[in-house]
């Protein structure tokens, strides 16, 4: 400056975000243990896992996050049933309410399938960050396997794979029993467990929120 020279604008420069840049895919598990009665509530686990999934689809409508919805059961290795409730090319609108409130509880909970399928839908997309969102009430298991410990490795390999990928996954458990599993299965740092079910509603917008924000 003191000898009439312009200094380069660089040295103060920055690359900033300026937008969140950000696909999310909500993955409920509808297994028949989500038909049990929430103590200290009128509400089946399923019921408030579909409150909830209603308050945080408002929510990534709200701040412009392209979002994906799937439920997820199985039957066996052969019948695993993975239901997309929305795509992320769709709008929420009334139809994505009319599959939320026909979900029905049933089955199995063969996770580790369901994940791989996930990651199908959430690779598709260009986005910076991709994120898989989890909300299960129980640990992997299905009729066809008698040991536990298998269904979790397999559902632990398959997040591995989506986490090479580059996608993130995160599970919300449902009740403190599942702790263990959990973190075998995502690791300490990407789940969640919340003993208080009714809260759900409230605590899964927020913990988005917070994830993202």
């Amino acid at each position: 400056q003191r000898v009439g020279l312009t200094p380069d604008p660089r040295v103060y420069g920055q690359w900033v975000r300026q937008d969140r840049d950000l696909s999310v895919l909500l993955l409920m598990d509808i297994s028949e243990s989500t038909s049990d009665m929430v103590k200290d509530s009128p509400e089946t686990v399923l019921g408030l896992e579909v409150k909830a999934a209603t308050l945080l689809s408002h929510a990534m409508a709200g701040v412009g996050d392209p979002f994906a919805l799937a439920a997820f059961c199985s039957n066996n290795r052969d019948d695993v049933r993975y239901f997309r409730l929305k795509d992320f090319e769709r709008p929420f609108d009334r139809q994505t309410y009319s599959f939320l409130a026909g979900l029905q509880s049933g089955l199995s909970t063969r996770m580790g399938a369901a994940i791989r399928h996930a990651g199908v839908d959430l690779a598709g997309q260009d986005t910076y960050r991709k994120l898989l969102l989890i909300v299960t009430d129980g640990e992997p298991s299905d009729l066809d396997i008698k040991d536990s410990r298998y269904l979790i490795e397999d559902a632990r390999r398959s997040v591995q794979s989506l986490t090479y990928q580059g996608i993130d996954v995160f599970c919300v458990g449902l009740g403190g029993q599942i702790s263990s599993s959990l973190d075998a299965i995502f690791g300490p740092k990407n789940s969640l467990v919340i003993d208080r079910i009714e809260r759900l509603p409230e605590k899964l917008p927020q913990l988005y929120l917070k994830m993202t924000g």
